[in-house]
């Protein structure tokens, strides 16, 4: 007697169910904690050690900070197969590439010293990538030992504190207990992204709050790359108090021609209030006539400075093909 055709259909649905419901089994979860290139440290969410993982395909979007689902293929490596779902993703751009900060944050930490010069240019960048995102910024003005260059930098910093930017003020060499102090409130229960210039004492500030840090960074580069050593990489360490720091490397750039022109808009604190005032719903805030964000730095509202980041800032967004 021949089978009827809708039972096979059937049985085979079921077949497939169960093949599913057994994939689903075999993967676990983890967060990611480390990456450089394509290798990636996924510490497991049930515990036990970390495992070095690969990316299913070629494309790889995964980032420091990522909650994922994983495959194991051997007793200490495994593959990526999904991520879960963010809630943000901070990374910078050109007109050729992204590169990914940190997924799943709540703020950012940008360290400054007294000296080298510190980038305006980059402040500004990191502070608008932020606003863009809805991320929390804290300024860490580093090295105020240093009393030759300190009025200088309170100076350039004046604005940012009257747009109502917190800027911390320590010394985490000389004054290691007071920094702890002065940062221990703002990072308890918080993911921040540890962001800074080569020079400004991140890697002091990274081994202060993180006691055993130079041991961990030693062990995830062995880890990633396999016993190569590598230092170009981000990582994050779980803090005692509760939240996460993730220090990534310095920077000398910090495009954000990914951003769209309403997102760079509200990166900028001082121009959200004055966004409904201006004639034309399509104002782009660069020559029209009627707008009230030219009008407000004409008047002195609003910083020269601060509107070219925004002009230069809408010219590279301007550059992508979307």
């Amino acid at each position: 007697m021949t089978r009827p055709k809708r039972n096979i259909a059937a049985s085979k649905q079921r077949e497939l169910d169960a093949s599913g419901a057994q994939l689903k089994e075999a993967r676990l979860s983890g967060q990611v904690i480390a990456a450089h290139g394509r290798h990636y440290l996924v510490a497991p969410a049930a515990g036990g050690p970390a495992l070095q993982c690969f990316p299913r395909g070629k494309k790889s979007l995964i980032a420091v900070g990522d909650r994922v689902w994983y495959e194991t293929s051997s007793a200490d490596q495994g593959v990526i197969v999904e991520i879960a779902e963010r809630r943000n993703l901070l990374h910078r751009s050109d007109q050729f590439k992204s590169k990914l900060f940190a997924a799943n944050l709540d703020q950012l930490l940008i360290v400054l010293g007294t000296e080298p010069f510190f980038s305006e240019d980059l402040l500004g960048r990191a502070l608008v990538a932020a606003d863009a995102h809805g991320l929390r910024s804290l300024i860490l003005l580093n090295k105020i030992d240093v009393e030759s260059a300190l009025a200088v930098a309170r100076t350039r910093l004046a604005p940012y504190r009257a747009l109502g930017y917190e800027v911390l003020e320590t010394s985490a060499r000389t004054h290691p207990e007071a920094t702890l102090a002065a940062l221990a409130p703002h990072l308890r229960g918080r993911a921040t992204l540890l962001l800074g210039q080569s020079g400004m004492g991140k890697s002091t500030l990274v081994n202060l709050i993180v006691p055993d840090a130079e041991a961990a960074t030693r062990e995830i580069s062995t880890a990633l790359n396999s016993g190569k050593h590598t230092t170009t990489f981000t990582r994050l360490y779980a803090l005692p108090d509760g939240g996460a720091l993730i220090d990534s490397p310095g920077f000398q750039e910090f495009g954000l021609y990914h951003l769209t022109e309403g997102e760079l808009e509200r990166g900028f604190p001082e121009f959200r209030p004055r966004l409904a005032g201006c004639r034309f719903y399509n104002c782009r805030h660069l020559h029209e006539p009627g707008c009230a964000i030219l009008e407000a730095v004409t008047g002195g509202e609003i910083a020269p400075a601060r509107h070219a980041l925004y002009a230069q800032l809408v010219h590279e967004a301007s550059q992508i093909v979307r």
